[in-house]
């Protein structure tokens, strides 16, 4: 059983980070440009085998752009990264630590989103659930374009005790949460912060909330009532770059 990452930057990330784990690349017949001849050279460098087949066969694989080029991956591959390598990554990371929570994103498109903003802001981890909650779907990997590669994404078993080993290890947690007091631009996120973010509609569950340290709201000044998830953690991410910049 195999999965599929597609799109020329999902693909070229997965053949810099994980090749050994690509069956092969499936490539639309007659394409020739020089972004998609690169990834082929990085293919053959790497020993990735090639099949060349016309697009309708590509189109009809993935249910997005596929921009010419589908990976062949195998699905039971266990996860990059676990549970139990959590205490190893939150040693590695550079101070302040910079983490996000996502508590139960459930849309692919979100998710890849919100590891695309992860790895712009320099997040060091992204932790999420296991339970009712999307993994790193091929659309996830498409909408990140290479972050799922690059930023160590862990699903955990109980989210509530992963919160108390983050707190644990020195890490203030901040929940982003429409009935808070407190503004986002009134919080220092200048130290070892993770932000943690709802699920699209419910937002937070309550013994999500009840770990958090502090809560906050972005002001929101027009008709609607919340933002986008995905867009909602882009804007908090980078007020925490913004602090720290300053």
């Amino acid at each position: 059983m195999k999965e599929v990452i597609f799109g020329l930057h999902a693909v070229t990330t997965a053949l810099e980070k994980r090749s050994e784990d690509i069956a092969r690349l499936l490539v639309q017949k007659g394409r020739q440009d020089k972004r998609l001849q690169a990834l082929l050279d990085l293919a053959a460098e790497r020993g990735v085998s090639i099949a060349t087949l016309p697009r309708e066969e590509l189109d009809a694989l993935v249910s997005g752009r596929h921009q010419g080029v589908i990976a062949e991956v195998h699905a039971n591959e266990a996860p990059r990264y676990s549970e139990k390598q959590i205490p190893e990554i939150l040693a590695g990371l550079a101070s302040p630590a910079l983490i996000l929570v996502l508590d139960g994103v459930t849309d692919p498109h979100n998710l890849g989103a919100c590891l695309r903003s992860a790895d712009a802001a320099g997040v060091g981890l992204v932790i999420a659930p296991k339970d009712k909650a999307v993994g790193l779907t091929s659309v996830a990997r498409k909408v990140a374009c290479g972050a799922a590669e690059t930023v160590p994404f862990v699903q955990v078993t109980n989210l509530a005790r992963t919160l108390k080993q983050l707190q644990e290890a020195g890490i203030w947690l901040v929940g982003l949460a429409g009935e808070a007091e407190q503004l986002l631009y009134e919080i220092d996120l200048t130290g070892p912060v993770g932000i943690v973010m709802g699920a699209e509609g419910s937002g937070l569950r309550r013994l999500t909330r009840e770990h958090c340290d502090y809560l906050a709201k972005l002001p929101m000044a027009g008709a609607v009532s919340s933002l986008n998830v995905s867009v909602a953690t882009g804007v908090t991410l980078f007020e925490a770059v913004r602090q720290r910049a300053g």
